[in-house]
């Protein structure tokens, strides 16, 4: 990290840079969870150097099974802005020596390997850190680094199965159902982020980088607040509910006349209002339903309950009539309309990228909006190799006299 006006201060010249300028980070993951936590990083102004095994690359170039215009998929380019590849063999001398160089200029490095691949391949933390005492190093594994569990191969379905998400999600009696976005590997890929900007802060003061180390399993059970509370209150293990909700209801789904929303009076306040709007003032003097733990504990009672009351009207008119009374409520939208309304393109969470093989294509935008020093799009996202002379030439070296690039 560039030295100057340190936390809490900037110089005008710095003010308007990047958060994370002067940051160098070396992605040596691939697939998923440690490309997201790089991205982040790099969008947030980090030189964020990716590299790749010469000759296939990181393995989502060639995953999922449709493509757009060129070689790489559509879940590479998601994952993947705001970075450079260079492509080295980490199983050869000459390869290991462009890393070591390149870790010498390095802040951050971050690998998902297996436990023990990296020290076999002599890029683990202990020989880099020897080389550049300042590194924090990230590795994201399924189960960790140490524990029984370690050497375990490790994918987001394992973990969400190992860590209970999936004993909580789904429908009662029904067949298992895994969460349809990948916690476990975007969480851990966030809590890997958390880990290292946590030590940058922590090598101001030091002047030394260290090591983190995030899971899979350990971000799945993170993200399981709820779930693990309601355990170790009940002793029971909470199982699945559908839609609705472990501490308040009703708070879940409700089929209409012509569809589903979803509506949640999440306290006192809003169960009373609940009650006017959908003409059933008989239930706020209800005893069943007298208190949020009642409401709760009879969950299941007060949906059927309410089931043919919400059949009598359209999904936009329940949505139309709570939200005049302030009562959360919202229509079950598809990635179609998810993606494309009015108030999403006003959060820019839609941006377009221009590639130069893919021209003009759509990415998620910036969930974090800085006033002062935004997220931004500076690079799309690298074709294999395409960085390796102007990296090469920072370190001093060429391709003709590195054999280990391709």
């Amino acid at each position: 990290m560039s030295q100057g006006a340190g936390p809490g201060h900037s110089t005008d010249a710095s003010a308007k840079m990047p958060p994370l300028s002067g940051l160098r980070v070396l992605d040596l993951s691939q697939v998923m969870a440690g490309p997201f936590c790089c991205m982040l990083l790099g969008d947030m102004g980090a030189d964020v150097i990716k590299v790749e095994p010469p000759g296939v690359g990181d393995q989502t170039r060639k995953s999922m099974g449709f493509r757009m215009k060129g070689e790489d998929s559509p879940g590479f380019l998601a994952l993947n802005r705001n970075k450079r590849s260079i492509t080295l063999d980490l199983k050869s001398e000459e390869g290991r020596r462009i890393l070591y160089k390149l870790v010498e200029t390095a802040d951050i490095l971050v690998e998902n390997s297996r436990p023990g691949v990296a020290k076999r391949l002599g890029a683990d933390y202990d020989t880099l850190s020897k080389i550049n005492p300042r590194l924090i190093y990230a590795s994201i594994s399924g189960f960790g680094q140490t524990g029984p569990w370690s050497q375990r191969p490790g994918f987001d379905l394992i973990a969400q199965a190992m860590g209970g998400v999936i004993s909580a999600t789904g429908i009662p009696g029904a067949e298992p159902v895994k969460s349809g976005i990948p916690v476990g590997d975007l969480g851990a890929g966030m809590f890997a982020c958390y880990g290292i900007l946590s030590a940058v802060i922590g090598r101001e003061r030091t002047g030394r980088g260290q090591y983190v180390d995030s899971s899979l399993l350990d971000a799945a059970l993170s993200l399981s607040v709820w779930e693990s509370t309601e355990y170790w209150a009940t002793g029971i293990s909470p199982g699945p509910l559908g839609t609705a909700n472990r501490m308040s209801a009703p708070y879940q789904a409700f089929a209409a006349s012509d569809g589903n929303f979803v509506v949640g009076a999440a306290n006192q306040k809003l169960w009373l209002i609940f009650c006017d709007v959908i003409g059933r003032p008989e239930l706020k003097d209800d005893p069943r339903y007298a208190g949020a733990v009642d409401r709760v504990k009879l969950r299941s009672e007060l949906a059927e309950e309410l089931r043919p009351t919400f059949r009598t009207r359209s999904a936009e008119e329940w949505v139309d009539m709570f939200l005049a009374a302030g009562v959360p409520a919202g229509p079950i939208n598809d990635y179609s309309a998810a993606l494309d309304n009015e108030h999403v393109r006003h959060r820019q969470a839609v941006i377009e990228i221009d590639h130069p093989i893919e021209g003009r294509f759509k990415a998620l935008g910036f969930p974090a909006k800085l006033s002062d020093t935004p997220a931004s799009v500076r690079r799309p996202p690298p074709l294999l190799g395409q960085h390796n002379e102007e990296i090469l030439a920072e370190l001093g070296l060429n391709e003709t006299n590195s054999g280990a690039v391709s």
